[in-house]
């Protein structure tokens, strides 16, 4: 019982952290597939990050110590087997001791732990009963077989049983689920009634100003580092040796590069937008046509402006000016969004456009 209670515990730290870590892509998908956001929506991808990671702790964990893990028994091909197994737990003892003992609440786990992937698979993705019963049968061969090859070969033998029993119960749970999913899940909103209205035009709202911001700064966050470790790789690997702290090609790769591609590239496609505006349904909007000029001058005017300054705060001289002016850059572009007209923020106030909705016509003077 105390395993379990760890294993649940486990499941549900890390699945928080996933579902922290994928939020923002979360909204992002929702933006794009939906056409808007939607909390039930988003409080469903949480249970789903939870259901995951704790799934994954009941199977895979704890592991054990050493790769050399201890070579026994670890494959039971007999289906049925637990039959045998309870009826020997349970021999010359009463019926709580039948249906409390371990090898019965082993069963009744298997079966419950497949429950929610039913549910999830039908109720929350909208997938037919067939599919949901398919996906929970190669799921659980998938976790058996992981344990029977010491996760595919990292431990020297099986580490835990692999057992026909285990997929025949976990089969049954997700069945279970599955015919559970329209009466458990009949609160949240199916994808088909938000696809619907997916290109419904809706307000520009400083939320979704700001949502478009994080989107934009979580990717230059995130793409500077990986362009960045992938030189160094690559610069280990041909030569055997890197600099121990970051040089000049390590400041240009992880930021100015990344503020090219993130905010002034876009600026070439005739809207305009942002990738983190292009995620949530928003693009600047003009008096008149923009010329390329007018469309680089927004881009560069903050998003771009701020990755030189990040580029700058590496170059010692200059590295506290630099990062203040940058962490002041950040917080007048996030301040400026409700003080200025349409929720244009700052690029737009100094670009002369505004925001849209990408759905809305574009109204054009005769």
């Amino acid at each position: 019982m105390v395993i379990w209670a760890w294993s649940a515990e486990i499941g549900i730290l890390f699945g928080v952290g996933a579902f922290g870590v994928a939020f923002l892509p979360i909204i992002a998908i929702q933006y794009r597939r939906y056409g808007r956001f939607t909390a039930l929506r988003l409080l469903g991808a949480a249970a789903v990050s939870i259901y995951i990671a704790t799934l994954i702790a009941y199977t895979l964990l704890p592991l054990p110590a050493s790769t050399d893990a201890t070579c026994a028994a670890r494959l039971q091909l007999v289906p049925f087997h637990f039959v045998a197994d309870i009826a020997k737990e349970s021999a010359g003892m009463g019926l709580q001791s039948l249906v409390l003992g371990r090898a019965t609440l082993q069963v009744v786990f298997n079966v419950a732990l497949f429950v929610p992937l039913g549910v999830i698979v039908r109720g929350f993705f909208s997938r037919s009963l067939p599919v949901a019963v398919g996906i929970g049968i190669a799921t659980s061969l998938f976790i058996e077989a992981t344990q029977y090859t010491g996760i595919w070969g990292v431990y020297s033998c099986a580490y835990r049983l692999a057992d026909v029993d285990d997929v025949m119960t976990n089969t049954l749970g997700a069945f279970a689920g599955a015919l559970l999913a329209p009466t458990a899940l009949a609160w949240m909103p199916t994808q088909r009634q938000f696809r619907a209205t997916r290109d419904d035009a809706r307000a520009v709202t400083v939320w979704r100003r700001w949502l478009g911001m994080a989107i934009d700064a979580a990717l230059f966050s995130i793409l500077g580092p990986v362009i960045d470790g992938a030189y160094r790789i690559i610069r280990l690997a041909s030569t055997g040796h890197v600099p121990p702290t970051p040089d000049l090609v390590d400041a240009v790769l992880g930021s100015l590069l990344p503020a090219v591609l993130i905010f002034v590239v876009p600026a070439v496609r005739r809207s305009g937008a942002s990738l983190g505006q292009t995620a949530v349904w928003l693009v600047p909007s003009w008096p008149k046509p923009a010329s390329l000029a007018r469309r680089l001058l927004r881009a560069a005017s903050v998003g771009g402006l701020y990755g030189a300054l990040i580029f700058a705060s590496q170059l010692a001289p200059i590295a506290t000016i630099a990062g203040a002016a940058a962490a002041v850059l950040a917080a007048a572009a996030v301040i400026s969004v409700p003080f200025t007209r349409a929720a244009r923020g700052l690029s737009g106030l100094i670009a002369g456009s505004t925001m849209r909705d990408e759905r809305t016509p574009v109204q054009t003077s005769a």
